[in-house]
């Protein structure tokens, strides 16, 4: 499947967020890419383009394409509870963002090349879908046979990992647990979920 692998720090630029991690070049120029990126006098955003970029930046933060994020809205649709919460609640049961969380690798990208490659299991056997949705209880753990594959300590070794209540991770193991579902205020990505809804309920 295709995936955006063109310049991080202008889509970075354009949400004035940095949705892919610390940027250098945003912290220098918080400001949108192109030639009227600094302009103050640009023309207010109407309603339809506050809701369209607000998709966009949940697309771009997640790694996921027009297609599929339709489908997981419409799933998170016929579900129970609020839609908006719950389309964010299913983004974050991903393996690949799971595996990022972790810090088995230092970006969604490279999570979901590492469970592409089928370096990543749950529950022991080995799982190759990036998308696969985890459910509680679940285990994710590294393969043992690339228990020592340099990326994955380099990543392991280095990462800045910031303990999230719905997961719990062993070190000795090299292997952690999906505890439950993460409430809406203990999700850290600052996307604004309602305008996601307002947009696809038009």
């Amino acid at each position: 499947m295709a995936r955006y692998i063109g310049p991080k720090s202008r889509v970075a630029r354009k949400f004035g967020d940095p949705i892919y991690g610390p940027d250098k070049y945003l912290d220098r120029k918080n400001f949108p890419p192109g030639q009227h990126g600094m302009n103050k006098k640009r023309k207010k955003t109407s309603e339809y383009g506050l809701q369209l970029r607000e998709k966009q930046k949940a697309k771009y933060t997640y790694g996921i394409l027009e297609r599929q994020f339709h489908n997981t809205f419409e799933k998170a649709s016929r579900s129970k509870g609020v839609t908006g919460v719950v389309l964010l609640q299913m983004l974050e049961a991903r393996l690949d963002n799971v595996v990022f969380r972790f810090g088995i690798a230092p970006t969604r990208a490279a999570a979901r090349q590492l469970v592409s490659h089928r370096h990543i299991t749950v529950n022991g056997e080995v799982v190759n879908l990036p998308s696969f949705q985890l459910k509680p209880g679940d285990i994710i753990g590294v393969r043992e046979k690339s228990k020592s594959l340099e990326t994955i300590v380099d990543s392991l070794t280095t990462r800045k990992y910031s303990k999230l209540s719905w997961l719990e991770w062993d070190d000795a193991q090299m292997a952690g647990k999906f505890m439950n579902m993460p409430e809406r205020t203990d999700i850290p990505e600052d996307i604004k979920e309602q305008l996601i809804v307002e947009l696809y309920s038009k």
